[in-house]
């Protein structure tokens, strides 16, 4: 048996501790790429999918960049059955011929702007980027308030940020930056610049999900999603608040896709129902995302949010300009920062 395979094996066996009384051999299975435990709730998506619908999915902690070159790399003999990916990153795949159309249950209630037309991707939730902070970690500064702020010498050794040649909150990074100083989705100069200042500052760039080094105290500043702050803050009693930078910010659809000839099409199909499902929608508004059925979020949820006032200064990012430009981002990146 290959490694990927006893991997996935083991995983899946983990999983079925959700569902008393079943053998792997009874349980239905499918792979997931991208669906890291700690990220988005997924790791309490995927117990609910376990429970709800009898199918184990094994949780992958791969960012999106790392799905799609995956995905890729096993065009020939695909592994996966389904794939979550920043926003952006739906239209490469499409392009990639890594997708296969899919219209799940609800297709036509999301709106036109959040899918691919012929059913390759769709948005099941979105989030906003901005300063995700443990103030306890901060040992007495004051928390951050814009992106120049970051700048400062004050917080050197303590601002992250996820690699943004490979992980989509790291383009969004660059983007978010880039929009907030002046530039566009074709002018990156202002988050060039930006980003090589900050190298003075000594930033921490990890390529996985930072979730649990910023709840240590490892990684004090990370530029995030709101939802990742606020589950750290209601959830798990964190002293963390979430800042939507003076400047401005962006928010990121993630989306969904059926993988091109996987090996369990038919469990792919119906875990990507069940996203979109009602109950599939509270689950991630639950988890502080945005749900792409907004009436899915109840009040309560809602009112843990940072004021309307805050995401006035958050805009909708244009996934096909930024995929477009996710090539460029990662190329100079890596040759003038990285």
């Amino acid at each position: 048996m290959k490694r990927r395979e006893m991997l996935n094996s083991a995983a899946a066996a983990a999983a079925l501790a959700a569902t008393p009384g079943l053998s792997l051999a009874q349980q239905q299975r499918a792979v997931c790429y991208n669906c890291p435990p700690e990220w988005a709730d997924w790791g309490g998506m995927l117990r609910l999918v376990n429970q709800r619908l009898n199918i184990a999915v094994p949780p992958d902690n791969k960012n999106s960049g790392q799905s799609l070159a995956a995905l890729i790399a096993e065009k020939g003999n695909p592994v996966a059955d389904f794939t979550y990916l920043g926003g952006q990153v739906g239209p490469q795949a499409r392009e990639a011929g890594v997708l296969t159309p899919y219209k799940p249950a609800r297709w036509n209630d999301i709106p036109a702007s959040l899918k691919d037309g012929d059913g390759f991707w769709f948005t099941i939730h979105s989030g906003t980027l901005g300063l995700f902070v443990n103030t306890a970690a901060l040992r007495g500064k004051p928390v951050p308030r814009s992106w120049q702020d970051l700048l400062k010498p004050e917080y050197r050794g303590l601002v992250g940020y996820l690699n943004p040649a490979s992980a989509a909150v790291g383009q969004v990074g660059v983007i978010a930056v880039a929009l907030a100083l002046g530039g566009s989705y074709d002018r990156l100069d202002p988050a060039i610049a930006f980003f090589k200042q900050l190298q003075a500052n000594q930033p921490i760039v990890p390529t996985q999900t930072a979730y649990a080094r910023v709840l240590s105290g490892e990684i004090p500043i990370l530029l995030d999603y709101d939802f990742n702050a606020y589950r750290a803050k209601y959830t798990d009693k964190a002293p963390v608040e979430f800042v939507i930078p003076q400047e401005g910010t962006q928010q990121l659809p993630y989306v969904m896709g059926l993988v091109n000839r996987g090996p369990n099409p038919e469990q792919g199909r119906r875990v990507l129902d069940f996203v979109l499902s009602d109950e599939g929608q509270r689950h991630w508004a639950n988890a502080f995302l945005r749900p792409v059925f907004p009436a899915a979020m109840s009040a309560e949820v809602k009112t843990r949010f940072l004021p309307d006032a805050d995401y006035a200064r958050a805009r909708p990012l244009d996934v096909f300009r930024l995929s477009a430009a996710a090539r460029v981002i990662g190329e100079r990146y890596q040759k003038e920062v990285g």
